[in-house]
């Protein structure tokens, strides 16, 4: 391999967001964008710009976060994931990496994109889980907030959900699929998928879908506030810890992985 050609490598990481100020880098603070590309620095001798699917807020975490770079090297994708996890700190890990096309592009390759936001729904709250979930003592009712979710499958403006400050050409998004999960009586997972997210926009679901969990407000309701257009609608913003990037889907450029 000529170490005068720039490769495209994809790399899928996961990481706990509790000790960083999201993906992005930033002035003054520390984030995962900045960890990562320190380390491939080291490793290639040369600054790398890596590009990531989406931004994660402060305190989000990712399972399945996908980003590609380029660089001269003569490193396999093999030693590049080895290489990079002796460096990282034990927050981040690099789950796999290959050599793509170069026209791929984490975020603009993207088809579509999976979050699960995790809440702990019981009196007490938790040691372990308070990184990783949201703790709601007030008993939650289960199906109103199951057919929330159902309605916002398709493509809807989501203006009502859709954090300050957001440079988007159109508040418009596709929701592919919903689901409520509720693995026992404690715990519940609301999962996303869709073409894209706005900022904020699955936490700021899942705050006004708890309200209606809490008996105040209906789907109905919901489905009003939806249609409203304006965020003074919709409730609070879910806290950032309960929230999971799970994975990036990218049709047929995944044979590529």
């Amino acid at each position: 391999m000529d170490p005068r050609t720039k490769r495209n490598f994809k790399l899928v990481l996961e990481y706990d967001g509790s000790g960083y100020h999201g993906w992005q880098r930033q002035r003054g603070v520390l984030t995962v964008q900045e960890v990562v590309e320190s380390r491939l620095e080291i490793m290639l001798g040369a600054p790398v710009s890596v590009r990531a699917s989406g931004r994660t807020d402060a305190g989000v975490h990712a399972l399945g976060q996908v980003v590609n770079f380029y660089g001269k090297t003569r490193l396999t994708p093999e030693e590049i994931q080895r290489g990079l996890n002796s460096l990282l700190p034990e927050d981040v890990v690099v789950l796999h990496a290959s050599e793509v096309p170069h026209s791929f592009h984490a975020r603009f390759s993207a088809r579509s994109k999976t979050y699960a936001y995790h809440v702990l729904n019981r009196m007490l709250p938790s040691a372990i889980e308070r990184r990783y979930a949201w703790h709601v003592m007030r008993p939650l009712a289960r199906d109103p907030m199951a057919a929330c979710m159902s309605l916002i499958r398709g493509t809807f403006d989501f203006t009502s959900f859709m954090g300050s400050g957001s440079p988007v050409k159109s508040s418009q998004r596709h929701i592919m699929d919903t689901r409520l999960e509720t693995p026992d009586a404690e715990h519940l997972v609301f999962v996303f998928r869709a073409d894209g997210f706005l900022r904020h926009m699955v936490r700021n679901l899942v705050g006004t879908i708890v309200e209606v969990g809490k008996g105040k407000g209906s789907p109905e309701d919901f489905l009003q506030i939806l249609r409203g257009k304006d965020r003074k609608l919709a409730g609070m913003t879910a806290p950032a810890h309960g929230l999971f990037l799970v994975s990036v889907d990218y049709g047929v450029e995944d044979r590529f992985s």
